[in-house]
């Protein structure tokens, strides 16, 4: 008997010794304040994508003829160099950018697929301008007929794929104008979906054709492998018999541009000579967008003026942040520590001319939080710092829920401390 009494005072003051003061309140409402206090999140505007902000437009920039233009880095979305960027403009046939949006998002919806065979219509047919000469109750593939929009700038084409997918063309471009708005382009409205149009309500501006073709490009790469084809043939099986026929590529950049890969070109007597062009160069990825050049020559003149101004200037800084984190210890936590990982990669572009070789990392995170804590609430931060400077930070997570420890959970801890094991 003495020896059970003993044992049993000796668990009341065992538990007295590990069970915690009880917390306030206020303390449990902070949840995980320690961590907050250690790591304060990051006024940058994006922790993960950053890079100096000055524009060639702001420092002197570039002699072009064309009327507005813009340069952009697509990874990290930064403007590089700018011209009247935000002029409303007839687009001509880079309007085909957003068509080829909303297809290849069918494709991702599983409402298309690339072998899915598509019959041209009387109003597809009827397409003037550009075209691939597709005839009635003609049927391509869906694969097909991307090649004929996007290196032939077929008007046919994009009709054809608009009616099948929205089941008329005014259905589709209502589409059109409900992505537009969704990314941001606030200076963009479209009456059809291939750019023929010379309404005054058919407009987009430089800036917003760059946004549309990062989106294309980032969300859809492969659209890039139908965007770089110089020549490929298609065959034409109608009633009248089988014939080849050539799709050549409208942007002249693709053979004559080291780099080059895409992406739409256009022109109309309104909207003069538009192109977006994307070329790719030691990790960088630019987009050069001009409009309105008075020939097809200043088009792309201007465009590869951009694109070598931007390779010759700027420099990316990629952290893919791979590396696993060491666990973060947890105070009264049913866990004793909680894992923890970075949120994203880390971009940093900077276009004066300078190398990032020493770009330094290091890494904030609290010695010990207090449960309970949440997975997805930020425990931390990876700073980067260059020259001295501070260039960006990227958060990082929590990867799993820890709960407080209750009086049970004490002790079972206890019993399993003090009882021998087998």
């Amino acid at each position: 008997m003495k020896r059970f009494l003993s044992g049993i005072c000796a668990l009341f003051f065992f538990l007295s010794a590990i069970w915690p003061a009880v917390p306030v309140l206020a303390d449990e409402e902070n949840g995980n304040g320690t961590a907050q206090e250690a790591a304060p999140e990051s006024q940058e505007t994006s922790g993960a994508v950053q890079g100096s902000q000055e524009t060639a437009q702001q420092s002197g920039g570039l002699a072009l003829a064309s009327p507005s233009v813009l340069l952009m880095e697509a990874t990290t979305g930064q403007v590089i160099y700018e011209q009247n960027a935000d002029e409303q403009r007839s687009p001509a046939s880079i309007t085909k950018i957003m068509t080829l949006l909303l297809i290849f998002g069918e494709l991702e919806k599983g409402n298309l697929t690339m072998e899915e065979e598509v019959t041209t219509s009387a109003h597809a047919k009827s397409m003037g301008g550009s075209q691939v000469f597709l005839e009635e109750g003609e049927k391509q593939t869906v694969e097909t007929l991307i090649k004929c929009i996007v290196v032939a700038s077929g008007n046919d084409a994009s009709v054809a794929m608009a009616e099948h997918i929205a089941g008329t063309e005014s259905e589709f471009v209502a589409r059109m104008n409900e992505k537009a708005a969704e990314l941001g382009m606030e200076n963009t409205r479209f009456e059809d979906c291939c750019g023929l149009t010379d309404s005054a309500g058919h407009y987009t501006t430089a800036r917003d054709v760059a946004a549309v073709s990062r989106e294309l490009i980032r969300r859809y790469p492969q659209i890039l492998e139908y965007s770089s084809i110089w020549m490929e043939d298609i065959t034409h099986v109608t009633a009248q018999g089988t014939k080849p026929f050539t799709l050549t590529n409208t942007n002249k950049l693709i053979s004559t541009y080291d780099g080059c890969v895409g992406l739409k070109t256009g022109s109309t007597s309104v909207a003069k000579y538009c192109v977006s062009a994307v070329a790719k160069r030691d990790g960088i990825t630019l987009i050069a967008v001009v409009m309105g050049a008075p020939d097809h020559k200043v088009r792309f003149a201007d465009a590869t003026a951009m694109l070598n101004y931007g390779f010759g200037k700027c420099s990316l800084y990629v952290d893919e942040n791979q590396e696993a984190l060491e666990p973060v210890a947890v105070a009264q936590g049913k866990e004793k520590e909680v894992p923890v990982a970075f949120e994203s990669e880390f971009r940093y572009l900077n276009c004066e001319g300078q190398s990032l070789t020493d770009v330094e990392k290091y890494i904030e995170l609290p010695e010990e939080v207090q449960a309970p804590v949440r997975e997805g609430e930020t425990a931390g931060r990876a700073v980067y710092s260059w020259n001295g400077q501070e260039i960006g930070s990227v958060a990082i997570l929590f990867a799993a829920d820890v709960e407080k420890a209750g009086f049970l959970d004490y002790l079972e801890e206890a019993l399993t401390r003090l009882l021998p094991t087998a």
